[in-house]
């Protein structure tokens, strides 16, 4: 088992883990590809991965040109420019960062049929960051039954990156937070099925507050020389 093998098997293990100590069925892991060269990508592909998540459009394009023989998932899960909408919608399987109604038009717009529904996830400000993208929790019930008007979308749930901080139990009421307006939403739209949240230093928490869906980078391919983003998935 090389390094790769062995990070995967590790950190799925600690998935059943946490899910385990919640009470409740495991959560989907998706490996946040950004800055990964796509041989990376493949190789974990190789290990049964299928959901991969990227920050950047045009990066996660070349990715997919390159890796076009392997049947991925692909996820945004960066900012959207409302430029960006028509590729986001004939390209990627998952949009988890809609933060605005004005997106919701061109991305059903541009979908194509045969694709079928784009699966979209609402991106929510939970700490109100003024650096961080994501709309206000008071906006997630207008912004959800824009997307559920849209046949060519399909609102699955809620998605947070919650503020950074050194103290676990910050984290775990913001997460706790989340959860709470997942299940309000829940009680309008019950077909929504995922919650996204936790990265590599604080997942098992997520989890245990009710998360549905990581997003791990770190604990699957190592520490970047150079973090993009906001801070280390």
């Amino acid at each position: 088992m090389n390094a790769a093998q062995s990070a995967r098997a590790a950190l799925l293990a600690r998935l059943e883990t946490a899910a385990q100590a919640a009470g409740h069925g495991p959560a989907c892991l998706l490996a946040v590809s950004k800055t990964q060269p796509a041989a990376a990508i493949r190789n974990l592909a190789a290990q049964g991965q299928r959901a991969f998540g990227e920050n950047y459009v045009q990066e996660a394009l070349a990715k997919q040109r390159e890796l076009a023989d392997l049947a991925l998932e692909w996820h945004l899960i960066g900012p959207l420019q409302s430029n960006k909408c028509r590729e986001v919608a004939l390209h990627f399987d998952w949009l988890q960062s809609l933060d605005r109604a004005k997106l919701v038009a061109p991305l059903a717009r541009h979908r194509p049929p045969q694709r079928g529904p784009l699966d979209v996830l609402i991106q929510v400000n939970i700490d109100d960051e003024a650096s961080k993208s994501g709309c206000v929790p008071q906006d997630v019930d207008a912004l959800a039954a824009a997307i559920a008007a849209e046949s060519a979308l399909r609102l699955r749930g809620l998605m947070a990156i919650p503020a950074p901080s050194p103290d676990r139990s910050v984290r775990r009421d913001a997460f706790r937070r989340m959860r709470a307006l997942f299940d309000a939403l829940r009680e309008t739209h019950p077909g929504i099925d995922t919650l996204s949240m936790g990265m590599s230093d604080d997942f098992e928490i997520a989890i245990a507050e009710g998360a549905t869906m990581v997003r791990v980078g770190t604990a699957l391919f190592g520490r970047r020389e150079s973090g993009i983003g906001n801070r280390e998935s």
